[in-house]
This record gives structure tokens, C-alpha cells and sequence, in this order.
């Protein structure tokens, strides 16, 4: 379990000191530490998303990882860091889903690459947006400090980014928050709520063609919402704002 050394699991450790430990070690899957500390995760993410945070143990999350409870015990310190993990990651996931946004300065396709990509999480990795989804309904008593820094700085960055194209007539004056609420509950609508998706789908799972045309079906609602240009299309627009 461990090579001699004992980690420091005391309550001097930060939840950072903690996760920065264990991303590192899962950017190396070949190591124990990071096979360990994902199938801890895997558990811890399922277990939370099932039974919320009061009614999740150690001990349950050890059972579903196949792995002793002094695992976690070593590798996490404690079921709160273990729980701040799991919501760090999923939000870890989420930006990296936008980060069309950096590397594309086309409107059109960066929204429907991160609408497709925030989609695509939502049907691999449900269980981390219920856990986000929960911790919000409930007013965010443990990652409330998280929520006010990281996701606020981070939000703001889009929506500056957003103004921008709104200025240079990329998209319509729309409040930019609006933009990115509207991404997030109807992406995120096929992790929360996929029961009821299935019920209403007959009772069966979607499957791979009706996972694309949803894709299809919100990106067009979205972009046409959004008034979403392309670098020719926006172009186009001015030279006939001029000829009239």
C-alpha cells in the first residue's frame, strides 16, 4: 500500500496540497498511485452521486473500488477532501471541454465544439455533474470558497471573450451570462435528469444516432439563439451594413 513513508494526511493538510498530489499522479497512469487514486475517484464519484455526501462512506467507496479503506484513508486524508476532489474534477473536465475557446476565434465553431464536448461528458461521466448539481441545490456549504474564485475568475474570462465577438457583431447583444446558464442546463440536462430522458425514450437507453442528432438539434438552437457568426459570415454582414 505504501513504500515506507507515510503520507501526511493531518488536518495541516490542505485540500490543494492533497489534489495537486493526486493529479499529478493520475497524468501518469502507469504508476500505482495513480491506478489507485482513480479507481478511488471512479468509486467516490459514483457513491457520491448516489447517496450524497451525508450518505456516502469510506467504507462503501472502498467496497466499489475493490480496495482497502486505508487506501483512501492514505491517498485522500479524509472523505471531505475526497468529496472536494471529486467536484474539482469534474469542474477540471467542464474547462477543458471550452477550451475551443482559446484556441478558436470563430464563434460559430468553438460554441459547437464545447456544446458537443459539455454533451459528450454529460453521457460518459454522469455521475460528476449530479455531485456539482447536488452540491449547488444544497447552496454549496463545502465548495462555496471554490465557487467564488475559481468558477467565478474562470466565467469571467468567457464572457469577456464573448463581448468581444459581440462587439465585432459575432454574436447578438445577449447577456453573456445568459449564454453560458443556458449551455450548462441543457448540456448538463442529459446527466442530471437522464432518468426521466429514459423513461420518455421508452424506457431505453439512447442510443449513438439520437446522441448525434441531439447534438445537432442543440447547437443549431443555440447558435441560432446566440446569432452566431463565422469569420466570413460577420465579414459578409459589415460589407452589407457599408453597401446600404
Amino acid at each position: 500500500m505504501s513504500n515506507g513513508k507515510k503520507q501526511n494526511t493531518s488536518s495541516k493538510t490542505s485540500y490543494c496540497e492533497v489534489f495537486a498530489l493526486n493529479r499529478n499522479s493520475i497524468l501518469r497512469p502507469d504508476t500505482v498511485r495513480s491506478r489507485n487514486t482513480t479507481a478511488i475517484l471512479d468509486a467516490a464519484e459514483l457513491e457520491f452521486a448516489e447517496h450524497g455526501f451525508k450518505g456516502t462512506t469510506i467504507a462503501s467507496i472502498a467496497k466499489r473500488a475493490k480496495l482497502p479503506p486505508a487506501n483512501i484513508h492514505y491517498y485522500f486524508g479524509s472523505k471531505e477532501i475526497l468529496y472536494q476532489t471529486c467536484v474539482e474534477r469534474i469542474f477540471d473536465i467542464w474547462k477543458g471541454a471550452a477550451e475551443a475557446f482559446d484556441e478558436i476565434d470563430d464563434p460559430v465553431v468553438a460554441f459547437s465544439l464545447y456544446i458537443t464536448r459539455k454533451l459528450d461528458i454529460s453521457r460518459e461521466r454522469p455521475s460528476g455533474s449530479k455531485i456539482w448539481a447536488n452540491e449547488i441545490i444544497q447552496g454549496a456549504p463545502t465548495m462555496h470558497a471554490f465557487l467564488a474564485k475559481d468558477l467565478y475568475e474562470w466565467t469571467n474570462s468567457r464572457t469577456a471573450l464573448f463581448r468581444k465577438w459581440q462587439s465585432e457583431g459575432r454574436l447578438k447583444p445577449v447577456n453573456p451570462n445568459t449564454i453560458l446558464y443556458m449551455i450548462w442546463a441543457t448540456t448538463q440536462h442529459y446527466a442530471d435528469f437522464y432518468h426521466q430522458i429514459r423513461v420518455l425514450n421508452d424506457g431505453k437507453e439512447l442510443d449513438e444516432a439520437q446522441w448525434e442528432e441531439i447534438k445537432s438539434d442543440v447547437c443549431s438552437i443555440i447558435l441560432a439563439g446566440v446569432g452566431a457568426k463565422s469569420d466570413f459570415s460577420a465579414k459578409q454582414v459589415q460589407v452589407d451594413q457599408t453597401a446600404k
